[in-house]
């Protein structure tokens, strides 16, 4: 821990740079407790981590406490540094007693109060879920920053993410998602960006790296954001993916398989209209291909030109899937009013703009045409390349 307090009362921030000297000097007058359980602490002034306070062997608070790393330490204290020299108002480790919790750093910014959580360890999500709704319940909004060695990348622009690291999703103002990650040792802000899942952990994303002493609040809480997806390497990862899927097929997905087999579809020969890639598909942990593949089968499939479909009618068929967990939404706690049909809602935007369906209303919409099912392997690899063709700048746009 970086805060402590003196006998007299006095609090004792470690976040900001005192010497060695001085603190050695304090330590030899002064007697350190634990601003929370009231026990004696021990300053630690060793030469290999960064100075902080410690509890005594057997305390009872220890556990409150999280076994903290020199990187969790040294990022916190760097990031409470970053606030501080914006002259935003901001405390260390503070402990809000109504709930009883200790973010990393308590600030505040254009009149909203933040708690901001540093996180370089996994934790039970339950306790996310607990410290994310205690803040949120009281008025706090949580900002949950990820350590960046965390993050690892498949490739440029495919990434692999955990449910724990999908947990730390935020949006910004105008609706777009990231993860925030920073680093202590490069002492730089990391933002994946632009996530546009496929299957249950990996995406597409973008990457984008902001050094600290160039980067402000602002930039943290509404980053810019490239939106463009390389379409061909969309293509080969939707590729493997079915190709992995028919080696290695999961228990979760024998129903879909099942329901496509009976419904005359096969999982090689689908059109290319099924699989394309949304702006919020992340807010669904079904992999994309499967949903899109049901909203087809209850949506489209038997409608013919010039008959209409209803938001009512797609947000009903979505909701008997959600039921049935064919389709099932993604715990992402700090964006929880943003409403899991928003992917559905894209991609029936995205086939207006395919020119599958017109819009009538604001809740209704006309068949154009029908989607092709492709017969052969040749005959599906001819309308691919016909419509990635024809239709590359209107996908590009997410």
């Amino acid at each position: 821990m970086l805060t402590a307090r003196t006998i007299t009362g006095k609090k004792i921030c470690l976040g900001f740079d005192y010497t060695k000297e001085s603190l050695l000097s304090l330590r030899n007058k002064e007697e350190f407790i634990c601003p929370i359980c009231g026990e004696g602490v021990v300053l630690k002034l060793g030469d290999r981590r960064i100075f902080h306070f410690a509890h005594k062997q057997g305390s009872s608070c220890r556990d409150v406490y999280e076994n903290e790393s020199f990187y969790h330490m040294e990022g916190k204290r760097q990031l409470f540094q970053w606030l501080v020299r914006q002259k935003i108002p901001a405390a260390l480790e503070y402990y809000i007693s109504d709930i009883q919790q200790r973010p990393d750093i308590l600030f505040k910014f254009n009149d909203k109060t933040y708690a901001l959580e540093y996180q370089c360890s996994t934790i039970p999500e339950n306790v996310f879920f607990k410290r994310t709704k205690s803040y949120l319940d009281h008025h706090y909004i949580p900002l949950w920053i990820l350590s960046s060695d965390q993050i690892h990348q498949k490739r440029k622009t495919l990434i692999g993410l955990s449910n724990f690291q999908y947990l730390f999703v935020r949006s910004t103002s105008t609706g777009n998602l990231y993860i925030p990650s920073y680093c202590p040792e490069q002492r730089q802000f990391r933002f994946v960006e632009s996530i546009t899942s496929f299957s249950i952990k990996n995406a597409f994303f973008h990457s984008s790296i902001y050094p600290k002493k160039y980067t402000t609040v602002e930039d943290v809480l509404e980053p810019n954001m490239s939106k463009t997806i390389n379409l061909s390497s969309w293509n080969s990862e939707m590729e493997k993916l079915i190709l992995n899927w028919s080696v290695h097929p999961q228990p979760g997905q024998l129903h879909f398989f099942q329901e496509i087999y009976n419904r005359g579809l096969n999982l090689f020969l689908m059109p290319p209209e099924i699989g394309l890639p949304v702006a919020h598909s992340l807010l669904l942990q079904t992999p994309l291909i499967i949903w899109q593949t049901y909203f087809y089968l209850d949506v489209l499939a038997d409608k013919d030109p010039n008959d209409t479909i209803s938001f009512h009618e797609i947000k009903d068929h979505f909701n008997k899937r959600k039921y049935r967990n064919d389709i099932m939404r993604r715990n992402l706690p700090q964006i929880e009013q943003l409403n899991p049909i928003l992917p559905i809602i894209e991609y029936m935007m995205l086939l207006e703009r395919l020119g599958i369906v017109r819009r009538k209303s604001d809740s209704l919409f006309e068949v154009q045409r029908k989607i092709t099912i492709p017969i052969s392997n040749r005959e599906r690899e001819e309308a691919r390349g016909d419509f990635y063709k024809k239709n590359r700048r209107i996908l590009l746009i997410q």
